[in-house]
């Protein structure tokens, strides 16, 4: 059995407002065309004969539409074959077609003469022709349409679907590897490791309080249930990976680091921003001092946008599998759908990105 997807009951009041909206604009355009002609059509619009017209006419496009739209959405879905749609084609021109030639002979327009009369049937026949094949058109078109918008919706709820089951797998994951480590042994252990090297070297001391930072950030539970995490914790997060690549570069490295706006308060999904800093490190040539690295942040009423920009390395390049930025675009989509824009510039000698987040 056919599946219906279109009610009878809405398909009615569908074809009843169609009806009502033409009617009252035949009306009005009688009202604003001063013309004996138009002034006697106008008369017949409130007659016994038309009403009894129009309400055959909405029933006979109620059922019409009923049976044409179920029919056409079944045949899409079933992606049926052309023969299929050409046979209750037919079908639907000649039922359309008999259907306004008898209201022809059963509500008859006034003609003079014999030649008159067969003139207006020739007329009528053309005429009734191109409705019949308008009527079907539009059940097939809209059938179409909305069908079409029906398998984007599901489309889009299935990819969001597909994206959450991606983000438990990822988070039970982390949840795994973190399980793994006893967060309290690795910062005892760190700090442990920071008191004994004060005495020896500032730069070591220092290196292993900012690994311990990094590591707090990356275990930490601060996130909340949204799977969203204080900006400014972000930021120093930042803050904390430039340092390390510091140390381990001697501080011969050119960065530059601005954050503009109101920070407090606002929240973003963890280790988007880090993750393009760290592809910048990772493949950029840092220690020009013509070309240092540019990173820029701006936050202006819940709207973030993230600029980093640097100069690729020369000579043979870090093989990279892209899978860092597809990361970061899915776990956007997800959280951020269509609110936000990520730009990638990949150019000769230099690498871009921009994000913007219209709303935090």
């Amino acid at each position: 059995m056919r599946k219906r997807r279109y009610t009878l009951f809405n398909v009615f009041w569908v074809v009843l407002a169609v009806n009502l909206c033409l009617y009252i604009i035949g009306v009005a355009v009688i009202k604003l065309i001063e013309s004996p002609n138009v002034a006697d059509a106008g008369s017949q619009l409130f007659t016994l004969k038309y009403l009894l017209k129009q309400l055959i006419n909405i029933s006979f496009q109620t059922l019409f539409y009923f049976f044409s739209l179920n029919y056409y959405n079944n045949l899409i879905v079933e992606r049926s074959k052309a023969v299929n749609y050409v046979v209750i084609t037919v079908i639907l021109l000649v039922i359309s077609f008999f259907y306004f030639m008898g209201m022809h002979y059963a509500f008859p327009e006034a003609s003079t003469g014999q030649m008159g009369k067969v003139a207006n049937t020739a007329i009528y026949i053309f005429s009734f022709s191109v409705s019949a094949l308008f009527f079907t058109g539009i059940a097939l078109l809209l059938a179409y349409l909305n069908n079409l918008r029906e398998e984007k919706k599901q489309r889009k709820i299935l990819e969001a679907q597909k994206m959450q089951l991606e983000v438990d797998n990822s988070q039970a994951n982390f949840k795994f590897l973190k399980s793994q480590i006893n967060p309290h042994f690795l910062h005892n252990t760190l700090n442990f490791l920071y008191a004994k090297s004060l005495p020896y070297s500032a730069e070591l001391s220092e290196g292993i309080l900012t690994l311990s930072d990094i590591m707090r950030y990356a275990l930490s539970e601060a996130a909340s249930s949204d799977g969203k995490a204080p900006l400014k914790d972000e930021i120093e997060h930042v803050r904390n990976v430039i340092k390390i690549n510091q140390l381990r570069f001697s501080n011969n490295l050119h960065v530059n680091f601005e954050v503009q706006g109101v920070v407090n308060g606002a929240m973003i999904i963890p280790f988007v921003l880090i993750t393009i800093v760290e592809n910048a490190f990772k493949h950029g040539d840092l220690q020009k001092q013509e070309y240092p690295i540019d990173i820029k942040l701006r936050i202006d009423h819940q709207k973030l946008f993230f600029y980093c920009r640097n100069k690729k390395k020369s000579g043979p390049k870090e093989i990279s599998t892209g899978l860092g930025l597809d990361n970061i675009r899915n776990r956007l989509d997800f959280a951020y759908g269509n609110n936000y824009t990520l730009a990638i510039k990949d150019e000769a000698d230099f690498y871009t990105t921009e994000l913007t987040i219209d709303q935090l």
